[in-house]
Parts: C-alpha cells; structure tokens; sequence
C-alpha cells in the first residue's frame, strides 16, 4: 500500500471541445481552490482522449485537435502546472493494462445498471450497437482514479454512479487479492446551483452536442446574445407580474456566479441576491433587468479568463512542455501502482525472485 496518510486528487474532462461555464462552475472553479488550499500532496487532472474515442473513434482529429483547447482552458481559469500535474489519458499505458485487470471483476449486468452508463446511451442513440470501449468506461475510470492512488475525486452530480462503481472494483480487488488499491471519496460541488448548470435553453444539461453552452472562451458579444435568448418564467409576461424561480435558468445562473460584490458594481438597487429574487417573485421586476445583470457578472466573471488564455495561445509549444511534463509524472505513478497490483494478482513472473528460486527448486 502508498503512505495511508496522502491526499491525493485526481479528475479530468473528456477533449470534445473547448470548456464552458458548466465545466467552471461543476469543477474549475473548485480545482483552483483545492490546489490553492495546499491540503493535497498531489493533484493530477487529465484530458481524457483515450475516453473521448470512445464514442469518437471515426474523429480521432476532433479528439486531437481538443487536447490543445482544454489545456489553454485549464490554463485560462488558474490551474497551475507548479501545483497540479496536468496530462493525457492515453500516453500513459499502465491505465489500459489496470483496465483489463479490473474488467475481470466487473459483471455485464452491473454496468448496464449504471445510471450514467444508461443516460449517456440514450443520449447518444446507443442500443446494442454501442461501442464496447463506451459501455466498459466506468471500469476505465476506475483505473484512472485508482492508477494515482487518489483518496478525492471532485465530480458533478452525474458523476456519482460512476465513482461508486469504481469503488465496487476497489473493494473487489482487496478482498480478492489483499489490500493493494486506495479507496477514493467524492467530492461534490460545494451549492446545488453548481451541481449542474443547465443550458441557456433551460434543458437539464449543458452540453456541447445540444448547442446551449457559453463558453470560457466566447467573445463579449457572443454571450451578451446567449444570455438575451436564455429561458426565463415563460408565465412571467408583463413587469407587474409575479416571477416563478424554479426552473428559471437566469437565476440559476445567478446562484451560481454572483456575489453581493457584483450587485455594487452593476444592480445598486438591491444589496444581494435574496432581495432582487424577493422582488422578482412580488413581481414588478422584469427579465430584462434580471438578464442585464447575469450578462454584465458573466462578461465580469470571463473577461480575465478570456485574455488570460490569449496570451497563452503566444506560446503553443511551452503548453506542450506543460503536457508532457504532468504526463511524464503521471506514469512514473501510475506505474508503480501498476507493479503493485501485478504483485497482488502474482503476475510479477519476472520480478518475484522467491518465486523464480521456488520454480528452480522444483525442478532441480
């Protein structure tokens, strides 16, 4: 077993895309302070292309091309490459051999069963013909998070099935064959606004495919139109009416991104968010008023990010050095994991000295 008392995080996104607020407010935004609050010895967050092709295997340049646009997002927001190892899934071999080890001690039934598993499915129009690297990809993750021996994985909410999964292949790979991998923790967004971030069209997700993202990167003109278009109270039809809340995505959004410090610089009519959502359900609040001030606490929020990341796409080759160094560490870990586990599972043949003089004695 690694030292019992290190903490360790590991978590990541899939390259299909560039990031969008979604991704800032589920996950970004808590790497940055967690890596900042220096209670983790280590923090390893990987581009996940191997998963990526998956369901993308005819694309393997829209895979490819995306490595670079998350690496300038992860960069833009704050993630520092002094504090966290940033590197790509599939440059690190010992994942796929970890992989077909734990496949072993997954049944088919359990992974049908997977509620992410079944959702991604749906989404996708996967019946029987889905991809069988797609449908085993919670047996991968468990090889990702269990590969860096990490004790924390900060996920979204549709990420839990998965890591009680993962945590499934732990317990089974102990019992079976003594205590070798780390028993990993969620850890969720801190307030139920970010637990999911719906889209600018209300849908339940934000997601590239569908269209309603905003993302890290957009321009200030592109989001003052998302944010005109999004979905409101569609019962809130004149100013003197009472607002509805619930399922408002504006101030969802709210919830999510703003602070008292935004209503002093943008909306001084009220001193906090309670008292303009208190007005709003009265009634005699319009959503243009309402819109204004996500527009101008997005634009606020994005702006540094934005710039931050223009000044970094100057120097595409040092981004590279970034990767390659984080996966450079990455497989000096995941490799010693992975020699562990072949020493639990007694397919260390090459390396068991006891065993090599066992075998002479037998036949001497």
């Amino acid at each position: 077993m690694s030292e019992s008392n290190r903490k360790v995080i590991l978590t990541g996104d899939r390259p299909t895309g560039r990031l969008h607020v979604g991704h800032y407010v589920g996950s970004l935004r808590r790497r940055v302070e967690l890596q900042d609050s220096g209670g983790y010895d280590e923090i390893f967050i990987m581009i996940a292309d191997a998963q990526a092709l998956t369901d993308n295997a005819e694309h393997p340049e829209k895979v490819r091309q995306n490595i670079l646009e998350v690496a300038l997002d992860y960069l833009s927001v704050g993630l520092d490459p002094a504090k966290c190892h940033i590197l790509v899934q599939s440059q690190v071999p010992a994942l796929f051999e970890l992989t077909c080890y734990y496949m072993n001690l997954v049944k088919v039934s359990r992974l049908k069963r997977n509620p992410t598993v079944k959702s991604e499915m749906q989404m996708r129009n996967f019946e029987e013909s889905i991809p069988v690297g797609f449908f085993t990809y919670p047996v991968s993750q468990a090889a990702d998070i269990t590969a860096f021996d990490a004790t924390t994985v900060p996920v979204g909410e549709d990420q839990i099935p998965m890591l009680e999964q993962t945590r499934e292949i732990v317990e089974s790979f102990n019992k079976t064959y003594g205590e070798t991998l780390v028993m990993p923790d969620i850890l969720l967004p801190s307030t139920a606004a970010c637990l999911r971030l719906p889209g600018i069209d209300g849908k339940a997700k934000m997601s590239k495919s569908l269209g309603n993202c905003i993302y890290l990167s957009e321009e200030p003109e592109e989001i003052a139109k998302k944010v005109k278009m999004m979905f409101t109270d569609p019962g809130h039809l004149k100013v003197s009416d009472p607002g509805k809340l619930e399922g408002n995505t504006v101030f969802t959004y709210l919830d999510a991104f703003c602070t008292d410090e935004h209503f002093s610089l943008f909306c001084p009519d009220y001193h906090n968010l309670d008292e303009m959502k208190e007005h709003y359900q009265r009634g005699g609040l319009g959503d243009v008023k309402v819109k204004n001030l996500l527009r101008d606490v997005l634009l606020y929020t994005l702006e540094p990010i934005r710039n931050k990341r223009q000044e970094l796409q100057k120097d595409i080759p040092a981004i590279y050095e970034i990767l390659k160094e984080g996966t450079r560490r990455a497989n000096e870990v995941a490799n010693a994991t992975l020699g562990r586990v072949k020493d639990s599972m007694r397919i260390n043949y090459f390396t068991d000295e006891a065993f090599l003089k066992d075998q002479s004695a037998r036949y001497s």
